[in-house]
């Protein structure tokens, strides 16, 4: 969106309207933008200049207040043209370098973990998710044995996710049983993807026997549910509470819809992966319904190995977005170092 159609002047008031009422929460008059603005002209002049974009859909009065706010037309066009960037403060990214302390375990944990740190940050509820290859596949299979009739399966897939499963048998294994069967397994079945898994288990049914191929048919089985439920793209949400701290979400009546969207395991923030480092969706320009008085800011980290992940916050359509993007594209920056490089970027690492 352009704002070729709009004189200086009028972006200057839209901007100062914009910046007022992210600040304060409150509608904007002509008094606030002539000391906002600073712009030496008449109250007046002022006032026809907002009556012309709220005619414009830039701004809208709600019926209670003399004074106008933002429509979501009127802050995309200051998110494209308007807003200056926001430079971080010495003492926010040590904050956040500190918060990348993550510790390196298995991959969807540092994800859930990254999801937490964002919220924290931000003071927003926040999501952090994967985007995996399309055709993911196991990496190796790991079998421990704990009695004579239980074992646990660890699965690491080729995007170095890491699950684990015990499974308890109504007979006894022994530790050399355990060690064929982890050998059967990490020779048939790594490399292959979970469409390729079922007719393999399949080929193998008709030359193991019977006791042979049960086991075999756990653990394949586990490892199928693994590659099925990253390739759903799971979604971690932290901070869902934080909706409660901003005035446009105090009434549980409004906020009670959002919170449940967020707290949905299927929640989706987006209509498609995110191409860009860093995207912002305002208000209607959100696919679901739930987002649509709402607004998505959200950055990219690269995982590496054909993958990508994005990290993001779901707020008001009020919020700071210079200093959110700026937050969170360092952020995902640090967070591609950290599972690259396993520590911090080097010109960092000082700040």
């Amino acid at each position: 969106m352009s704002g070729l159609d709009l004189t200086d002047r009028k972006k200057r008031i839209l901007r100062a309207v914009i910046e007022s009422y992210i600040q304060n929460a409150e509608p904007v008059g002509s008094k606030a933008v002539a000391e906002w603005a600073r712009l030496n002209v008449s109250s007046a002049t002022i006032r026809n200049e907002m009556a012309d974009l709220e005619n414009l859909g830039y701004l809208e009065q709600p019926h209670t207040s003399a004074g106008r706010v933002p429509s979501p037309k009127g802050y995309r066009l200051y998110v494209n043209e308007l807003m200056d960037d926001y430079k971080l403060s010495i003492q926010e990214t040590q904050r956040i370098n500190q918060a990348l302390h993550i510790r390196m375990k298995a991959l969807d944990r540092v994800i859930d973990e990254a999801g937490r740190v964002v919220a924290k940050l931000t003071q927003y509820p926040a999501f952090a998710l994967a985007s995996g290859p399309e055709k993911m596949t196991i990496r190796r299979f790991d079998l421990l044995l704990v009695d004579q009739s239980a074992f646990i399966a660890v699965v690491m897939t080729d995007s170095n996710v890491v699950r684990n499963k015990l499974f308890r048998l109504s007979g006894d294994l022994s530790e050399s049983q355990l060690q064929m069967l982890g050998t059967l397994l990490n020779t048939g079945f790594t490399g292959l993807t979970l469409a390729q898994l079922t007719p393999e288990l399949a080929r193998v049914s008709r030359h193991a026997t019977r006791e042979a191929y049960e086991l075999i048919e756990l653990v394949v089985n586990f490892g199928a549910e693994v590659l099925d439920d990253l390739e759903k793209r799971q979604v971690h949400t932290a901070g869902i509470a934080n909706l409660l701290e901003h005035p446009e979400y105090q009434s549980l009546e409004k906020a009670q819809p959002l919170m449940s969207f967020l707290s949905d395991e299927e929640f989706k923030p987006l209509p498609s992966d995110c191409d860009r480092a860093t995207d912002i969706l305002i208000g209607p320009e959100n696919v679901a319904e739930a987002l649509k008085d709402s607004s998505v800011v959200m950055a990219t980290y690269d995982l590496g190995d054909g993958m990508r992940g994005l990290v993001g916050v779901v707020g008001p359509t009020r919020m700071d977005y210079a200093k959110i993007s700026a937050r969170l594209s360092y952020f995902a920056k640090g967070l591609t170092w950290l599972i690259g490089q396993g520590g911090l970027p080097p010109g960092d690492k000082d700040q």
